[in-house]
């Protein structure tokens, strides 16, 4: 994760070229690139003061923070009235770590060590909460055409759709508080701690600020930028935003997948996607209430698709207790099908 630092040097850039009024494109550009390794200091705080506060909380600490980068983006687009795509983002992030981690770590993990097992059951509790999530997130999208001409009934089922999904997601945190056979919504690795806890808050403090300043230019250049290289704001929303926000988490699963290490693996990519569909995408749904623009939990048909095709692979995939790399490029080929789909796909 060194290795990310380097691209620090695109925080102060992008800050540059925001004040000096360069191309939206060059805007856009440099401050998704700073916003990476900040999400990636972001998540080595996390684990840091994970560290200082011992497993059970310091998982906790992991499920809240996880996907802080990504959260903050879209806070900032929902204030800027870009519903479409905030919701976007929260289909491609739960896609990315289906089929784009899972399937980059499979294949990684493959090529190096051949046939990776891990543990079946923990595996399979993972996919059933993933499905279950998936459906939840799905429901207002499948019953809007019944209701759709009265919108305070979409609104409605959106707000309690969300209010059942946040409390699934704090039994699920329970679960992992009292149980020894927890689910967990995000990883845990052992870890020595190489920063005092008052050098965790402040990097986290720092990394948070400058994270917000960056997504706020971000998403200044959103609409200047697909009208120049005429994208959709979808194909940003499902593409570009969950990458922008999740690369630091993507190569760590990647990289415990090389060693070996699959159960780990899975547990970040699936325990990610469970966390987007049952925290992030409530949450999103109350904070847009809270801003005055009121975003509601109904998808286009295209990513009701997408999401059920990639729950049930990645659950297939799962389930059986063992991976190979012929596995792991399937994945990656139905992402890339998608992405290609999504380019073309010309509304939201």
């Amino acid at each position: 994760m060194t290795a990310l630092r380097y691209l620090l040097i695109f925080v102060p850039l992008a800050i540059a070229a925001e004040l000096l009024q360069a191309s939206a494109l060059l805007v856009f550009a440099l401050s998704s690139l700073g916003v990476i390794p900040l999400a990636g200091l972001v998540g080595e705080a996390t684990e840091e003061l994970a560290a200082h506060t011992g497993p059970r909380l310091g998982g906790l600490l992991n499920a809240t923070l996880g996907n802080a980068a990504e959260l903050i983006i879209t806070i900032f687009a929902i204030r800027a009235g870009l519903l479409d795509l905030v919701k976007a983002s929260i289909t491609g992030s739960i896609l990315g770590n289906l089929l784009l981690v899972l399937g980059a770590s499979i294949l990684a993990g493959g090529l190096k060590n051949g046939t990776q097992r891990f543990n079946r059951t923990q595996a399979g509790m993972h996919a059933t909460m993933l499905i279950l999530a998936v459906i939840a997130i799905m429901v207002p999208s499948l019953f809007s055409h019944a209701i759709e001409p009265n919108h305070s009934a979409v609104e409605g089922l959106s707000v309690g759709d969300a209010i059942v999904m946040i409390l699934v997601y704090g039994l699920g945190i329970l679960y992992t508080f009292t149980s020894s056979q927890a689910i967990p919504l995000s990883h845990e690795t052992s870890h020595q701690a190489r920063w005092s806890v008052r050098t965790g808050l402040v990097v986290l403090l720092v990394t948070t600020v400058g994270i917000a300043w960056l997504s706020e230019i971000l998403v200044g250049s959103v609409e200047h930028v697909t009208e120049s290289l005429g994208w959709s704001e979808f194909f940003v929303g499902i593409i570009i935003v969950p990458l922008v926000g999740n690369v630091a988490e993507h190569l760590v699963a990647v990289q415990v997948a090389i060693k070996n290490r699959m159960e780990l693996s899975i547990a970040i990519s699936l325990g990610s996607s469970l966390q987007i569909a049952l925290f992030v995408a409530p949450l999103l749904v109350f904070i847009s209430l809270l801003l005055g623009n009121p975003m509601d939990l109904v998808f286009n048909q295209f990513e009701v698709i997408a999401l059920g095709a990639a729950s049930l692979i990645a659950a297939f995939v799962a389930l059986d207790g063992e991976s190979n790399w012929l596995e792991g490029a399937q994945l990656l080929v139905v992402y890339v099908i998608f992405a290609i789909a999504f380019f073309y796909l010309p509304t939201a």
